[in-house]
């Protein structure tokens, strides 16, 4: 398990119920805790095909119904865990940067989306949540947005996120 302490706001939305039983739900499966640093080490290079990436790089929050994982990227040396920017690696390939810190990330799942959706479907229609809207407002008040602004702001800070994922696989 990461020595990094899990962030508040984070347990509060692994709390949360994200039925995904229609075209518009949100598939998203949060954790209580970060997924231990050992199976990191074990599925990342298998995601890759190969061993290029740092397994301490990336921090599992959570996964989607398919094994997809939204993950807490350390790519500012020195920061917080919820200064850093969250991704998704999907199941079958998909990936990108979805959020440029952890405020972000709890804007965009208040506002209906979840790490698939963000890659997948960056332009989604807004479909508030009140009970994640509420922890977002508890938690990064001061970070409201949409989720299209939270998506479209993440990729131009990190840009560098494709080309790390490429220059891993090759």
């Amino acid at each position: 398990m990461s020595n990094e302490a899990f962030p508040a706001a984070l347990a509060e939305v692994a709390r949360v119920d994200f039925p995904y039983d229609g075209d518009e739900d949100v598939d998203f499966e949060p954790y209580g805790e970060f997924r231990p640093d050992e199976e990191t080490a074990h599925w990342l290079p298998l995601w890759t095909g190969t061993d290029r990436l740092d397994p301490k790089d990336f921090l599992v929050i959570g996964q989607d119904g398919s094994g997809g994982y939204a993950i807490i990227w350390r790519a500012k040396e020195g920061a917080a865990v919820s200064e850093q920017p969250v991704v998704f690696v999907g199941s079958e390939g998909e990936h990108g940067v979805i959020a440029s810190d952890l405020g972000d990330f709890l804007w965009l799942l208040a506002d209906g989306s979840g790490p698939y959706e963000a890659v997948e479907e960056p332009e989604r229609a807004s479909k508030p949540n009140a009970e994640l809207t509420a922890i977002a407002e508890r938690w990064a008040a001061e970070a409201r947005k949409t989720a299209a602004e939270v998506i479209a702001l993440a990729r131009e800070r990190y840009p560098e996120f494709e080309r790390v994922i490429a220059d891993a696989i090759g």
